[in-house]
């Protein structure tokens, strides 16, 4: 029997900011904690569900990501508050269609309907680590500038929005970074994924 899908707890808070927003200074979230020199990387995302997004009416995110540190497939299942269940699977070949370790994983929900590309997403993400003295990563904050579109329905979407994930901190980490943020001119997501919001906007969603 082959092994299942990686599997880690994703927690995260998501804040919307205009184009022209300048990240703030993050050293200091921790005792003597610094931020490492930004770093780019170009992401390209392809998010499936059924035809009428039962698993988005879920809160299920299952999608195949190119480019970045964690190019794959991902799976991310509600896990309450401001966390999820990521589970991961190699990218394979893309005429393969879904896995079928994370297909069986939301039969439930799919009801034995076929999951088609509902939406892709284009990232520029500048990622920028808050670290421990000692180079221990406490958190990763992504500054995303995002294209986002649903095939048949025009032109994309075009937002910036900045993620800040735990790796190692704890939610202090988060409660810290999130004042810094929101004193600068964030405001927390009204949406709790990029697919939320691109589905929130489409005709007919």
């Amino acid at each position: 029997m082959g092994e299942g899908p990686a599997e880690h707890l994703e927690t995260e808070l998501k804040f919307e900011v205009s184009p022209d927003f300048v990240v703030p200074d993050l050293s200091g979230l921790a005792d003597g904690s610094s931020v490492t020199a930004p770093e780019v990387r170009m992401l390209e995302a392809r998010y499936f569900d059924t035809a009428d997004l039962r698993l988005a009416a879920a809160k299920i995110t299952l999608r195949r990501r190119t480019g970045g540190t964690d190019a794959g497939w991902h799976l991310k299942l509600p896990a309450g508050g401001a966390s999820r269940r990521e589970l991961r699977a190699p990218l394979g070949d893309p005429a393969a269609g879904v896995p079928a370790e994370l297909t069986s994983l939301v039969s439930d929900q799919v009801e034995g309907l076929p999951l088609r590309v509902v939406a892709v997403l284009e990232t520029r993400r500048t990622v920028r680590n808050v670290v421990t003295p000692g180079g221990e990563i406490l958190a990763e904050v992504a500054d995303d500038l995002v294209a986002g579109r649903v095939p048949g329905a025009g032109e994309p979407l075009i937002w910036r929005e900045i993620e800040v994930e735990l790796v190692s901190g704890g939610p202090e980490i988060l409660a810290a970074a999130k004042a810094r943020l929101v004193a600068a001119g964030a405001r927390p997501s009204s949406s709790a994924s990029k697919l939320g919001r691109l589905l929130g906007t489409a005709p007919g969603h």
